[in-house]
């Protein structure tokens, strides 16, 4: 799409649509001035044919008329010219109508004798017909998107097609078919069994050559050893044969086991279970802890505590909801499994030598709204790890999203893009990971190992040098957007900046890479680069990332329609070049790919403490959680690095694979079958039929839908009840005809030929503001809105399709990102997760009661069900870990004294717990640091992160009151871990430091009440302090935070903890005072002074 280096920017709503010139002296210009000549019946431009010359469609009066219209114009018009009245000729490439005259300067048998070809497409054919009618260009015979007049006729087949009597041989190429079609099966073969009006029309069949035998076009002659030939010369092409160890030479060909061996034609991946003596223990203590927990729940409800009755059963009450969810996260883990993928068999299949690669498209989508919170030069870095990708360049088209509409980032992408003509050569050509430069050069390793090039050292020098000169020019771009100007931003050229008013603004986009000629420093291609900006205008809802991304998908469709999509955050750049074959493996797999939804990748960090307090790697949910989903039907969806099916996030249903027939034994009497089995079978066959007739129903749709949407396009006008089906598509996708056909490409790619004008504006359309009203975008297309955390949603959605997804999991991190690094951004960051779980958990989509009787299995459904649930947890583990303090201030406790029996449950249930959590270190690979950081963590996040979203989420459901959440800090560049200590005032603060100090002040109560009670206290306080220590050890790292920088600790915390906690103390000395309240009481001394 050649937009000559220029800035797009329009409104579909208000029919604006600009060309913004930047490089030259600045004005703005009108789309026409980037087409040719306008067809005066339908407006869209006329295209060129291969001598430069516009479509002439009358050769009298050259009356500017599009081809499209042309041909409507012959087979459904009055076939003459609407200026000058003159009969229109057939030109080469057009079917012959009635009242031609015989032309011989010209054979073209391929087109001439086209009678129906309108009724033989199938659902890709009409997808296609419909993008080249919208955009004035055909497709050739080759299937290559041509204009008509570059049909050439030496390219005719002048092979004789093969008869088979209406019925499609799969041995026999496509274009040597000659259907012989009956008059009952109507006008050609469709694609599905479709009722046809007038029985007694025939169609005249495709004319042999009558001086011959009808035998000679059968098998056993010439023609059937030409196509074994032709067989045997494709399958010596397709074959990429290993040579193995002791092969002798010879007719390889010749021995049938050799295919069967090639490696090529394996699988691109396996699984990889875990072995049985890590799996089987885990299971049978899985399975006897839950036997304890029944003992344990058993003794502790039959032996309540008289004298602390109200803690007994509280304590009760919380154990129960912390078994219950144990099990949703448990169950999940049950069957765990590994994946291994064969990057050199996607090649051997997909990239042979001397031809192009075979390997499929991707459009990689990048989001960013807030240049000052998430810094351009992270941008930068992540879209040059994407541009570097070893991948076919070709095959890739990266979009950003920014959503802020921020000049920072236009002008941050700009420089970006020079330098990638510099960076992305000295990547492939030296061939260095991570292909990120800031961390490229940050590395910490030998950069000269395995590098045999002489010039490396110079290069990487000279590298380095331009990029840190990159970096400086990224910082003054920063530097100078601190300060906005009164009258806002201006391009270079003068003209204001569309995006000033961030809240109402034209949408914008930009192609800053691919195909306006502009390559690296070696005269290579580069990928295509497009800045996205989707309108926004006041009295909308824009739906925050999601929206954004669904704007992504549409205009991506427009422009490139891969049909695969990867979508990464802005400070998640690919560590792993080759992340994209990776994914590839799966998707692109001939015998299990056509189910997967997408392929999740785990979320790997740089910058985090060596310790990570925090427990930012979250180590425990991907190497742990997520295997254990991926055994079930695939890991959720966790917002970043994953890797899509355009077809999937359309809302389609997953491919069902047809079923066997079921075997029956000829041994038994029809009689005793009939008995037996009648009434099932004929039940079965009810149902059967039913989905028969409601998928043919749904089939016919499709077609109808697509082809009127085709005619809809050329200007024919049909009744409301055949309009209906495409208000249909419509209603789902959007009134862009152009997007619509593209949704039923399954391999993606839209015309080549295709004005930039039609693309250009077809894209702004579909990214207007308005767009996605009253259809399915949002509910069951693209994104699903209703929460911010909109991937556990869209994920959900796919599984509840019938979808699977993949986890993979490569030797070399596929993406690294950043993670916040102090304790007030982690903890914004878990309640903004938690608040999304918790609208979820209100809505309509909650996995508890949606999606019943579709494809999600029972345990997949458990996960998601534990997804949302778990805010939940917060209201029973802030109770839990108040319990310790007041047991110790009251001198009560929630377990009465303990017996031997009881003593066993409790011993077995500890051990049964630490059992659990050894083996599954064991085969996740998990360190024990790592699981302790993630358990403490738990309880920090649990009472302030989720209690605190619990609370908005109810009062967004019940009040309607919105809260918007802070985008996390990305980077700190004050020095490493400078701001790991750094607190920033939160109200999420308070109730772990509250706990904390509450619990420290119950110890002390404690220990003092045991010494001046004697010895005998002693015993029963034991029980109570490892309650207390327990919940202290968990808060451990946020004391330690707050310790670490008491210059830096915010006063208002401290005063709200401590004020808390003193009323809490001060209520427990006036109830339950140390001394009576009689007074003191006098004892006569037992023993005797005489």
């Amino acid at each position: 799409m050649d937009t000559k280096g220029r800035l797009v920017a329009g409104s579909h709503n208000r029919n604006e649509f600009v060309l913004i010139n930047a490089d030259e002296i600045g004005r703005v210009t009108s789309v026409k001035e980037l087409t040719g000549q306008i067809c005066q019946i339908c407006g869209d431009e006329i295209e060129f044919g291969v001598d430069g010359e516009p479509f002439v469609a009358c050769n009298e009066c050259a009356f500017p008329v599009c081809r499209p219209c042309y041909e409507y114009e012959r087979r459904e018009g009055n076939q003459a010219c609407p200026q000058c009245k003159t009969r229109y000729k057939r030109i080469k490439g057009s079917p012959r109508v009635d009242g031609d005259e015989e032309e011989e300067e010209f054979d073209d048998l391929e087109n001439e004798f086209d009678y129906s070809s309108n009724e033989r497409r199938d659902l890709h054919q009409i997808a296609e017909a419909a993008l080249a009618a919208r955009l004035n260009v055909s497709r050739g015979s080759s299937g290559i998107y041509t204009s008509s007049s570059e049909l050439d006729p030496s390219a005719v087949n002048s092979d004789i097609p093969l008869l088979t009597y209406g019925q499609e041989d799969d041995t026999i190429s496509a274009d040597k078919h000659a259907l012989i079609i009956p008059p009952f099966m109507g006008r050609g073969k469709r694609v599905h069994p479709m009722a046809f009006s007038d029985s007694s029309m025939t169609v005249p069949p495709r004319p042999m050559d009558p001086k011959k035998d009808l035998a000679v076009y059968g098998y056993g002659t010439v023609a059937w050893k030409e196509r074994m030939d032709e067989w045997k010369k494709k399958q010596n092409d397709r074959l990429q044969l290993v040579k193995h160890q002791g092969d002798k030479g010879g007719d390889e060909l010749d021995d049938p086991d050799l295919p069967m061996m090639d490696e090529g034609r394996q699988p691109l991946s396996r699984k990889l279970p875990i072995p049985s003596s890590k799996i089987n223990p885990y299971r049978m203590i899985i399975l006897l802890r839950m036997a304890i927990l029944g003992l344990f729940f058993h003794y502790r409800i039959l032996h309540p505590v008289n004298d602390a009755y109200g803690l007994w059963l509280t304590s009760i009450i919380c154990e129960i909801w912390f078994a219950v969810s144990w099990l949703f996260d448990q169950f999940p883990k049950w069957s765990p499994i590994l994946r291994e993928t064969y990057l050199d068999r996607l090649s051997l299949r997909y990239e042979k030598e001397g031809k192009p690669s075979e390997l499929m498209p991707v459009d990689i989508f990048v989001s960013t709204v807030d240049p000052m919170k998430e810094p351009p030069l992270i941008t930068a870095n992540t879209v040059l790890s994407i541009l570097a990708v070893d991948y076919p360049v070709d095959k890739v088209a990266c979009y950003v999203s920014d959503d802020g509409a921020a000049m920072l980032t236009f002008e941050a992408l700009s420089e970006t893009c020079e330098f990638a003509r510099k960076w992305v050569p000295f990547c492939k050509k030296f061939s260095i990971e991570p292909r990120a430069p800031e961390w490229y050069f940050a590395q910490k390793v030998d950069y000269l190992k395995d590098k045999v090039e002489p010039t490396f050292v110079r290069e990487r020098r000279a590298m380095k040098r331009e990029y840190e000169e990159f970096k400086i020019r990224i910082n003054g771009l920063v530097a100078t957007a601190q300060k906005v100007p009164e009258d806002g931003w201006t391009m270079q050229d003068g003209t204001p900046w569309p995006g000033n008013n961030v809240r109402d603004h034209p949408g914008m986009i930009q192609v800053f890479l691919g195909q306006n000629g502009v390559q690296d420093i070696e005269g290579n291609e580069l990928p295509c680069l497009i800045y996205v900006s989707r309108e926004k205008r006041p009295g909308f809802e824009h739906h925050k990332k999601a929206g954004a991304m669904n704007a992504l998908i549409r205009v991506s469709a427009v422009i490139s329609n891969a049909p695969y999509l990867l979508n990464v955050d802005c400070d998640h750049y690919i560590n792993n070049s080759k992340a994209l074959r990776e994914a590839m493996c799966f998707m692109m797999d001939p015998q299990a790919g056509k189910k997967i939804c997408y392929v999740q990748f785990p979320q790997r960090f740089d910058g985090i403490d060596r310790h990570d307090r925090y427990s930012n790697r979250n180590v425990v949910f991907f190497d742990i959680n997520m295997k254990g989903l991926d055994g079930i039907q695939g890991p959720i969806y966790v917002g970043t690095g994953c890797a899509f099916r355009r077809q999937a996030l359309y809302g389609y249903d997953a491919p069902k694979k047809a079923k066997p027939p079921g075997k029956t034994c000829n041994c038994w009497p029809k009689w005793c079958c009939f008995c037996c089995g009648s009434r099932k079978k004929s039940k079965k066959a009810k149902s059967k039929n039913n989905k028969k007739k409601t998928k043919s129903r749904e089939a016919s749709t499709q077609v109808h839908a697509l082809e009127n949407i085709e005619q809809g396009i050329e200007g024919i006008e049909r009744e409301k009840s055949t309009l209906m089906p495409q208000i249909k598509f419509e209603k789902k996708f959007g009134q862009s005809p152009v997007f619509i056909a593209s949704t039923l490409l399954e391999e993606g790619g839209v015309p080549p030929g295709a004005s930039s004008a039609s693309l250009l504006k077809e894209a702004i359309h579909v990214i207007s503001c308005g767009y996605e009203d009253k259809t399915d975008w949002g509910k069951e297309v693209g994104w699903i809105y209703g929460s911010v955390t909109e991937d556990i949603l869209t994920g959900f959605k796919m599984h509840c399709h019938g979808w699977r997804s993949v986890y993979c999991i490569p030797h070399l991190p596929a993406f690294k990102g950043s993670a916040p690094i102090n304790l007030s951004d982690r903890l914004h960051q878990v309640l903004r997760w938690a608040l999304g779980s918790v609208e979820i958990f209100f809505s309509r989509h909650c996995p508890l009661w949606y999606g019943y009787g579709c494809g999600l299995k029972p345990l997949e459904r458990f996960s998601y069900i534990n997804s949302v649930v778990y805010p939940l947890t917060s209201l029973p583990l802030i109770v839990y870990c108040t319990l310790p303090a007041v047991c110790l201030l009251t001198g009560k406790f929630i377990v009465p004294e303990i017996s031997n029996y009881a003593s066993i449950i409790f011993m077995g249930l500890f051990i049964s717990i630490a059992a659990t959590s050894i083996l599954e270190m064991q085969w996740g690979g998990v360190g024990i640091d790592d699981w302790w950081r993630n358990e403490q963590f738990w309880v920090i996040g649990g009472v302030s992160s989720h209690f605190f979203a619990l609370i908005q989420g109810l009062l967004k459901v019940l009040a309607g009151v919105s809260t918007n959440f802070t985008v996390t800090s990305k980077a700190a560049d004050d020095g490493e871990f400078s701001e790991l200590y750094l607190f920033k005032w939160t109200s999420l603060l308070i109730p772990p430091m509250t706990l904390m100090i509450i619990n420290i002040i119950g110890v002390i109560v404690g220990i003092s009440d045991a010494i001046n009670n004697g010895y005998e206290s002693w015993g029963p306080l034991f029980g109570r302090l490892f309650f207390a220590l327990w919940v202290i050890v968990h808060l451990y790292p946020f004391l330690k935070g707050f310790m670490g920088k008491q210059d830096r600790v915010p006063t208002i915390i401290v005063v709200w903890s401590i004020l808390l906690a003193s009323i809490l103390t001060l209520l427990w000395v006036r109830i339950n005072p140390f001394l009576s309240k009689d007074g003191i009481i006098l004892e006569v001394c037992g023993l005797n002074c005489d």
